[in-house]
């Protein structure tokens, strides 16, 4: 162990502990040794992290011994610039701080031969990866329309944080998709070397490799690195968790700072192991816990204790605060997703008006991207400036773009911008290169492209293959052009989207990006669904209208007091007085898989807890007892997490709110009734025609399905919700409807004449 005195310029190092608690000062003044401080919400983290740095430096550790891992490169250059205003710019100016990524790029630069690499490598960026691997797929032949390239590059970047090789990814493939991906995994591996080139995982990986193949290179890292100090280290994966490790292990003065509650990045690799086990790797480990809050009022902070307790794998803690009890928390017990956000903006006028909060105090959050459409359309109606935090506005997503011009195209083909963006979206095998060649064509002759399309046979030097997928896709919208007037503008926006595969191939991805993606797609939907049953003479075209309109006015510069909306994950780190968490319903939050699969239940229960502990001074929860899905309305739950909250910290009730014209139904938010087992409840019986629970007709292999063979208590099987149980039927003939249980909550209404369900 090194032995430190105080050998720094200025104030001597104990002054610098002035000002913190005894617990802060005991994790600052911790020099030697492995130390675990286990951070709270709330409770300094950053503030003793950098202290402890500057404490450092002020003992005489030289600046070139420190080594300071992050997780952003904001958070390491705050880092930096505080602990220049405690010791001065120059003190600290030689501390190797940065994130992992480009600490370690920094190190293998130096060290490149020594893996055969120049020193002059590139670092491939996600768009670089997936150029790559969409290279490697028609290389060795598989289609990118039966394996997207997305997709790939997801599992590639799962199995390298996972520290598992192509070669022990292709051991362990079983299904046709995992050797394919195998396949181009090793392909795609060799390119790299070939280009010279690491991707983001890549600097992990070759990090381990240097530090364990070349045992001189880590001794010299050993002497230099004598203090290694990792912020956020519930988030660390295992290969990140294995280099930190190796260059710790000499010395062994590793400070890790984190909060095992606030561990919400599993489904990117991190794993909370890393910190629950601190103490079995480091068994002489001191542990400090930072359990004093200065964020939150006694309330919300009673409120988050009493949920994440509920989690089995934790770090023992206990958090408290001198602050006051505060406000108790409201809850929002709304109809639907439209009566909700109503409810949000209706809440915040008033705090606004009666409690002084400026736009800037607040923010929205939500589990999902597509919940924030509704949310948006409630602030828009009440000129309320807002903006979105990590994220664009929903109408500027690709996949909400994609959408609708996909739309558009059936409004007006010979929109060549709406035609442009979709023909090979999915990938059909329509290229860049081709599109240009028809749109000179088109320019010779005077026509549209899309008159083009319709005649691309008359185009010379056309490949068949590339003719054939031109004349699929010509007559997929033209198919659906001849229905336009035939049905209604939901039933036919959901039939069209499905046939073009852009839902479907999100969905297959089955990642949370691009679920996140197939959400969106589905939330479009929706809308055009609500619009229709406020407007029953809503045409396709006067949607397109109000979305173009609605496009235009977003992001607009209304200066810095604005109200935030983001998702869970974007608020880490963040903190409001007044905060809104909407959308608290079993299915969504906490999202389906997490009922079957206690780890998702544990990390959805510790995503609530960072949303609970970002507020200050007030916070609103919401729920909606159904909302639109996939065209259809789904009746829900309140959360269990709901439940869990301490009743003493919960409003009695909430105030009532009188109507507004923009939501012309009851408005009366009511007291909430939950229990951890209740059911959902059922549907009510359709009106005959109502358009919330027709199911749409595929546009391709279009079959009716028997109403004799379709009854109460039957299992059956949809294409796109897959199996459950037929709990209603009703209706005749062509209007013959049934509602099917697909478990978790959601309940459809389908059409039996367009629902396409087989009998199991």
């Amino acid at each position: 162990m090194l032995h430190l005195t105080p050998k720094g310029p200025g104030q001597p190092a104990e002054d610098l502990l002035e000002g913190l608690n005894e617990r802060q000062a005991e994790a600052v003044a911790t020099t030697e040794g492995p130390l675990l401080i286990i951070a709270g919400a709330g409770s300094g983290k950053t503030r003793v992290l950098t202290v402890r740095i500057a404490y450092l430096l002020k003992m005489g550790v030289h600046p070139s011994h420190i080594l300071a891992l992050t997780f952003t490169n904001k958070a390491a250059q705050e880092m930096k610039e505080r602990i220049g205003h405690l010791v001065g710019p120059n003190t600290g100016r030689g501390i190797w701080a940065g994130t992992f990524h480009s600490i370690f790029a920094r190190i293998l630069r130096q060290h490149a031969e020594a893996l055969g690499y120049t020193n002059s490598f590139t670092i491939y960026d996600a768009d670089d990866q997936l150029s790559a691997i969409k290279a490697v797929m028609t290389q060795i032949g598989i289609s990118q329309q039966v394996l997207q390239p997305t997709a790939v590059r997801s599992r590639i970047s799962g199995a390298k944080n996972a520290m598992v090789s192509w070669q022990e990814y292709a051991r362990q493939a079983t299904s046709v998709s995992d050797k394919q991906t195998a396949q181009v995994f090793e392909e795609y591996e060799k390119r790299l070397r070939a280009s010279n080139a690491m991707d983001f995982d890549d600097l992990l990986l070759n990090m381990i490799r240097l530090l364990e193949h070349h045992p001189d290179v880590l001794e010299q890292f050993h002497e230099r690195f004598r203090y290694v100090l990792v912020d956020e280290y519930q988030d660390t994966n295992r290969a990140q968790y294995r280099v930190v490790n190796l260059l710790a292990k000499k010395h062994r003065n590793l400070c890790v700072v984190g909060d095992d509650a606030q561990s919400i990045y599993r489904w990117r690799g991190a794993e909370i192991r890393n910190i629950l086990d601190f103490e079995r790797d480091y068994p002489e480990a001191k542990v400090v816990r930072l359990e004093q809050n200065y964020r939150s009022t006694k309330l919300i902070l009673a409120a988050a204790d009493s949920v994440i307790k509920q989690n089995r794998g934790q770090l023992k803690k206990t958090l408290w605060t001198d602050n006051a009890e505060g406000e108790k928390i409201v809850l929002l017990a709304c109809r639907d997703d439209r009566e909700e956000a109503d409810h949000i903006v209706r809440t915040l006028r008033n705090r606004i008006e009666t409690k002084g909060y400026q736009y800037k105090d607040a923010a929205v959050l939500y589990r999902t991207n597509a919940q924030s459409q509704a949310l948006e359309d409630a602030l828009r109606r009440s000129n309320l400036p807002y903006y979105i935090v990590s994220g664009v506005s929903f109408y500027k997503r690709k996949e909400v773009k994609d959408t609708i011009s996909y739309l558009r195209l059936l409004v007006n083909p010979d929109d060549s911008e709406s035609l442009l963006r979709v023909i090979n979206e999915p990938v059909r095998g329509i290229g860049a290169t081709t599109m240009k060649r028809l749109e000179a064509y088109a320019g010779d002759h005077g026509v549209s492209l899309w008159s083009v399309l319709q005649s691309v046979d008359s185009v010379p030097q056309m490949q068949t293959r590339t003719v054939n997928a031109i004349k699929t896709f010509v007559d997929l919208v033209e198919r659906h052009r001849d229905l336009v007037n035939e049905l209604a503008p939901a039933s036919m926006a959901q039939q069209y989207m499905e046939a073009t595969g852009l839902p479907g191939i999100y969905k297959q991805m089955d990642t949370e990006d691009s679920l996140d993606r197939w959400n969106n797609i589905e939330r479009v939907l929706d809308h055009i669904a609500e619009q229709q049953e406020l407007d029953e003479n809503l045409t396709l075209a006067g949607y397109l209208e109000q979305v173009a309109l609605v496009s235009e006015q977003d992001d607009p510069k209304l200066g810095t007091d604005r109200v935030a909306m983001m998702t869970m994950h974007a608020a880490k780190g963040l903190e409001f007085p007044l905060v809104f968490i909407a959308g608290l319903e079993q299915g969504l939050f906490p999202l389906a898989k997490a009922e079957t699969d206690p780890q998702e239940q544990e990390e959805e229960r510790r995503l609530f807890y960072v949303g609970i502990t970002r507020a200050r001074q007030e916070l609103v929860l919401s729920y909606a007892e159904k909302r639109f899905r996939f065209g259809e309305l789904v009746f829900s739950r309140p959360s269990m997490f709901l439940s869990e909250i301490d009743p003493e910290a919960l409003a009695p009730s909430s105030q009532p709110f009188t109507r507004s014209a923009a939501s012309p139904r009851p408005t009366a938010p009511r007291a909430p009734s939950w229990s951890q087992g209740s059911a959902p409840r059922a549907p009510r019986a359709p009106k005959s025609g109502s358009s919330e629970y027709s199911q749409l007709p595929s546009s391709e292999n279009f079959s009716q399905t028997s109403a004799t063979a379709v009854s109460v208590g039957q299992r059956v099987k949809h294409p796109m919700f897959g199996a459950g149980t037929v709990v209603w039927v009703g209706g005749s003939g062509q209007n013959m409807k049934a509602t099917v249980d697909f478990g978790n909550g959601k309940r459809k209404q389908l059409m039996l004449a367009y629902a396409r369900l087989e009998v199991l």
